[in-house]
């Protein structure tokens, strides 16, 4: 409510996000949209608590996210939150089981094996577990991304630009499956795009100019 967030540029603060406010409800999806420099992954990365706001606040699950210091947030988003990000964000060194596996195991489930294997499958990539990242094309690169970040069911996903590195229909195949995760399992989706039509395919569209919301 109210995010604004200033840093210092020269002699005068530069206003990246100007009092913006908006709600969301549980297992919505919100397209939120903008030109390059308007404010947009500035905002995701306050709504996830990665960054701090120069004023306002977030609520998650009913949560102030900024009455928590940087370890409780950190809690609070491997509690409830999963990510997908433009780049993708896998480990090398690791298989596409692996990768998936990451978050279940760093909370100990006994079934990690088993549920990052239905995962996979559930994003058709059941043939590819045992590959590493740099042997998956770009978009089975992103569908293993999906799988690790709906693995541990979250009660909300961030995504920035989670087609931003992918040529047009494989992207699209992509978000049909990250609208598909979302239904059936019931996670808010909140994602960062340029892209009009995409945003489209979203409940909800926010627009950012300028770190306002039009």
């Amino acid at each position: 409510m109210n995010l604004t967030k200033q840093v210092e540029s020269g002699s005068q603060p530069l206003v990246i996000l100007h009092e913006v406010s908006f709600a969301v409800e549980a297992g919505d999806s919100l397209a939120i949209l903008g030109a390059s420099g308007s404010g947009k992954s500035t905002l995701l990365g306050l709504l996830a608590g990665l960054d701090v706001p120069s004023s306002g606040t977030v609520y998650l699950d009913g949560m102030d996210m900024f009455s928590f210091d940087e370890d409780g947030r950190a809690r609070l988003r491997g509690r409830l939150a999963g990510f997908v990000f433009q780049s993708f964000q896998l480990l090398p060194a690791m298989t596409a089981l692996e990768n998936v596996m990451l978050p279940l195991e760093l909370r100990a489930a006994p079934d990690a094996r088993e549920r990052a294997s239905e995962a996979l499958e559930r994003v058709g990539l059941t043939p590819r577990m045992s590959h590493l990242p740099k042997h998956l094309s770009g978009g089975e690169q992103q569908r293993v991304a999906l799988a690790r970040a709906f693995v541990a069911q979250p009660k909300i996903l961030f995504a920035d630009e989670p087609t931003g590195n992918l040529d047009a229909a494989t992207g699209s195949q992509i978000i049909e499956l990250m609208l598909e995760l979302n239904r059936a399992q019931g996670t808010t989706l909140i994602m960062v795009t340029h892209d009009e039509a995409l945003a489209k395919r979203c409940n909800r569209q926010l627009l950012l100019a300028a770190g306002r919301v039009m």
